[in-house]
């Protein structure tokens, strides 16, 4: 049976502290109809587990038409490794053609990053939440201490729900350390991004991401001319009213 929005506090206490395998053991044990959402390091530690769990994961990966040439490399390396089915998903194009029309191809140095995150990211992932019951994303509560300093192992997504169709959010890495999450890569042959080796930590869009320096947080690369409480493209509106 699928986990009802009632139950969602309930079990996110009870699985706050357990390891990630078995909050996604819990995921597939309730809902068939179920994708993770892949981009970086956490997404494919995620799916590497998931795929020791259950064969042909449903696996989704945005592409904005503004990836790094090492992002799409990065992609097909997962692509290849994995048993998944693994499904690339794109921005209309009549939206990206008026945007681009009207304001250029830059538009986000002097407007902020949100017009564009929401053609290029929201627009299409939206229109695949409406056709999945929950999903699973590597959201971790240090990426971001302004925006996911309270991410919960599952919670309820009031922001793609509707009032006809309930979505589940499972954060299976919520609690987990960057350290972590790149000890699990080294250990488990895990590809990854050949940015990361070049000092980059969160990865997006290419013109809106750049390396960080030590001990900046890993989130501070990306839309770095805009102030550090809005460091988030829309894919976790939550996060940002919590």
């Amino acid at each position: 049976m699928p986990i009802v929005t009632s139950e969602v506090s309930r079990l996110a206490s009870e699985y706050k502290n357990r390891p990630p395998q078995e909050i996604l053991e819990l995921a597939f044990s309730h809902f068939t109809n179920i994708a993770i959402s892949f981009s970086g390091a956490e997404d494919v530690v995620l799916v590497d587990m998931a795929s020791k769990i259950k064969k042909g994961v449903q696996v989704f990966s945005l592409d904005t038409g503004r990836l790094s040439p090492e992002t799409y490399r990065f992609i097909e390396r997962v692509r290849e490794k994995y048993p998944i089915a693994l499904e690339v998903l794109f921005p209309d194009p009549a939206a990206v053609e008026k945007l681009v029309k009207e304001k250029g191809l830059f538009s986000f140095y002097k407007d902020g990053h949100k017009e564009c995150c929401a053609i290029r990211k929201v627009g299409p992932l939206r229109r695949k939440l409406q056709a999945l019951d929950a999903w699973v994303t590597g959201q971790r509560k240090d990426q971001s201490p302004g925006t996911r300093a309270a991410v919960a192992v599952i919670e309820a997504d009031m922001a793609f729900s509707t009032q006809d169709h309930a979505l589940i959010k499972f954060n299976p890495l919520a609690n987990w350390s960057s350290a972590e999450v790149w000890q699990y890569i080294r250990d488990n042959d895990v590809p990854y991004n050949e940015l990361h080796q070049r000092g980059f930590m969160s990865i997006g869009c290419e013109p809106c991401t750049r390396a960080v320096l030590p001990n900046q947080q890993e989130r501070e690369g990306r839309w770095w001319w805009e102030e550090e409480t809005i460091k988030e493209c829309g894919l976790h509106v939550r996060n940002m009213s919590r």
